[in-house]
């Protein structure tokens, strides 16, 4: 459904029940069903954001000529473009003097798999063009500080060529598809994980761009290790289909998204009954996998409108929790997840991007109006959501049974911080276990990491390396560390107002102490801090 690039000014949904035809026409229209859409485009200039999207061709400019400067930075304009290829232009604030311009890199990592040779690959990185220490995301990926403009190509190309990837890291585009990060061997979780990467697919930039700046045009080593898993998907296939709805744009380039991608951001997160480890309530779209008693794949559960940010004193921004839209059976989903896509691009608001999140366009229509305007892009009825399993929060850190005789192991990491300080060597220990069993892990919603497959007969070497890096079981964690999170925030975050990594800590300290002096000890708090309001740390979802 194509209307005005502007984005809406006015849409009103009338009518109740019958689905209708979407229309390219701007302004009312006939219509033989009883619900149509009321249009009026404002009369007035792109935002120039949205002027930068559709001049960059496809996300190359101005970014690849300010690639080739001396200049240790690059222009606002190139710093938006390179958002959508993964990375930040960060400087040390607390710095005096000219800034030291140096980038974030952060990696796509669908369902939070990480293979045992990528880990090795950003250890490696880190050490030898970052700062030296990795960094757990709330979204299930590795974020890489501190890489200098001259070694940004080099960093993205190995990351590339191994089988992995940084596009959609960042950007108007889907972001990390989130899951929970429990490998269990069970039909729900092996679908919600499989899911998880079929939509990180479905939902990729098409743009040549990223291969032509980063490797030169050359197709990378390796295939990304998710698509290749998901390839009897035909997701390609999927993708382009057109029902002649709306949903595929006369775009050659990127016929999902258009020469403007979306409006802001778009994240996704799939999950199991019962299994709320990922907060499934604050993505754009949640999906719940729905088995029959067999464990046979039916259908979906799918929510639409979370979402964390809001600016301070703005009331009309404002953090939200996804509305239940209903069940999808399986045959659907495909054509249901790209009209829910299409609609928030069609449909959400580009004249100011503080509201631009899908969130303000599923609150201003209501759930049964946006469940309409969905339908209209898809050709079919959502049905009512399915009854499940009540949601219950698990980190899921320490040892458990994966359901195949293997074992999987939470590992606690602060702040999602995996360095090597004094006695505390996390990142050594880390590298010594992925290269002595050659582990594969999972990055959690909570900025951990977790080992999976592991035979029993290794659990007691495993919990020695830990030991001998000054690693502290979970048992000795603190269960209010093990519970907050907080994101980087100063020095080098852009958008940071004050502290929060470097501060949790010590709050959490504060707070023993004094639950300690009330003899509550037994009591746990779930604390989570943010720099600023956009909530990177979800912390509208603690306490």
């Amino acid at each position: 459904m194509k209307f005005s690039p502007h984005g809406l000014a006015c849409l009103a949904l009338i009518g109740s029940t019958a689905a209708f035809t979407p229309s390219s026409v701007v302004g009312p229209r006939q219509s033989s069903s009883k619900l149509f859409v009321q249009m009026e485009a404002p009369a007035k200039a792109l935002p120039k954001i949205e002027k930068l999207k559709i001049e960059s061709n496809y996300l190359r400019d101005p970014l690849n000529d300010q690639l080739a400067t001396e200049e240790i930075g690059i222009s606002k304009d190139a710093y938006q473009i390179l958002k959508y290829h993964g990375s930040y232009q960060q400087n040390n604030r607390e710095k005096k003097g000219p800034k030291d311009y140096q980038f974030m890199l952060r990696l796509k990592q669908p369902a939070g798999e990480l293979p045992p040779d990528l880990y090795r690959l950003l250890d490696d990185l880190s050490l030898k063009h970052g700062q030296g220490d990795l960094r757990a995301t709330t979204r299930q990926c590795f974020q890489m500080h501190g890489i200098l403009k001259g070694s940004l190509k080099t960093v993205i190309a190995s990351i590339m060529n191994i089988g992995s990837s940084t596009v959609g890291a960042c950007g108007d585009v889907s972001r990390n598809v989130m899951t929970t990060p429990a490998p269990f061997v069970s039909p729900e979780y092996e679908y919600a994980r499989e899911y998880s990467k079929c939509f990180g697919q479905l939902f990729r930039p098409l743009s040549t761009a990223f291969s032509e700046i980063w490797l030169d045009g050359e197709k990378a080593a390796s295939v990304e290790t998710w698509a290749k898993e998901v390839e009897h998907h035909n997701i390609d296939e999927k993708m382009l289909y057109d029902n002649g709805r709306g949903i595929i744009l006369k775009d050659a380039t990127e016929p999902v998204y258009g020469d403007q991608y979306l409006p802001r951001k778009f994240k996704i997160g799939v999950t199991v009954p019962g299994d709320n480890s990922l907060d499934i309530y604050t993505n754009d779209i949640g999906v719940v996998v729905i088995t029959n008693d067999s464990g046979e794949l039916e259908g979906f559960n799918v929510m639409v409108g979370g979402g964390m940010g809001r600016l301070h004193n703005k009331e009309s921004t404002f953090a939200r929790a996804a509305d239940h839209m209903g069940f999808v059976p399986k045959e659907h989903i495909w054509e249901v997840m790209k009209a829910i896509l299409a609609a928030q691009r069609d449909h959400g608001n580009r004249d100011v991007r503080a509201n631009a999140r899908m969130k303000y366009l599923v609150h201003t229509l209501g759930i049964e109006k946006f469940t309409k305007l969905v339908e209209s892009y898809a050709g079919v009825e959502i049905q009512p959501w399915r009854a499940m399993a009540d949601w219950k929060y698990n980190d899921w850190m320490g040892w458990f049974e994966q359901g195949d005789g293997k074992l999987f192991y939470g590992q606690h990491i602060d702040n999602g911080r995996v360095k090597d300080e004094g006695d505390f060597r996390l990142k050594s220990a880390l590298r010594v276990l992925v290269d002595k069993y050659n582990l594969h892990s999972i990055l959690s919603p909570t900025q951990s990491i977790i080992f999976r497959d592991i035979d029993p007969k290794d659990k007691e070497g495993i919990e020695q390396v830990l030991r001998e890096h000054g690693i502290k079981p979970i048992e000795e964690v603190d269960p209010n560390a093990r519970l907050s999170m907080a994101c980087p925030a100063l020095p080098l975050c852009g958008l940071a107002q004050t502290e929060a990594e470097r501060i949790m800590p010590s709050y959490i300290e504060r707070m023993r102490a004094l639950l300690t002096k009330m003899n509550l000890d037994d009591e746990e708090i779930l604390m989570r801090m943010t720099g600023c309001p956009n909530g990177c740390a979800r912390p509208y979802m603690a306490e």
